[in-house]
């Protein structure tokens, strides 16, 4: 198995870059069900947001992309059903993907709630606002 960076899969994708995304599509050719690329959480929190506010792509083109990745058998994708949940509640709208991983995670970690000041965030199963009222 071969682990694969935020970078080689944006240059994967956007082939912005010619010599790394040469690079990179080397490594993705290499791929096999048999001998996977690895993705992790970290790494797709990374790229949705490289994608978000970088290049500035729309969710639905994001989401599109990630569940390329989820639906290639060269490619592990670490918690793919919890990113499987968070990129169909990033198509839909709402929090981002950073936001709908954290209450995935403390979901399947069996958290009562994971507590948050977000206030977008706090909609989201799982999550529970901290409401801090100042005297000041």
């Amino acid at each position: 198995m071969t682990g694969l960076d935020t970078d080689v899969i944006v240059r994967f994708l956007m082939k912005d870059d010619a010599e790394q995304a040469a690079l990179a599509n080397a490594v993705f050719a290499e791929l096999t069900a048999v001998a996977p690329g690895f993705v992790c959480r970290e790494v797709l929190v990374e790229l949705v947001w490289v994608l978000q506010k970088i290049y500035r792509l729309p969710r639905t083109d994001i989401a599109d992309a990630v569940e390329g990745l989820l639906g290639a058998r060269e490619i592990v994708v670490e918690s793919a059903d919890h990113v499987a949940v968070a990129v169909d509640r990033l198509r839909k709208g709402g929090p981002g993907f950073a936001d709908q991983m954290i209450a995935l995670a403390g979901q399947g970690a069996g958290c009562q709630a994971t507590a948050t000041f977000d206030r977008k965030a706090a909609g989201l199963p799982g999550m529970s606002l901290l409401d801090a009222v100042s005297d000041h």
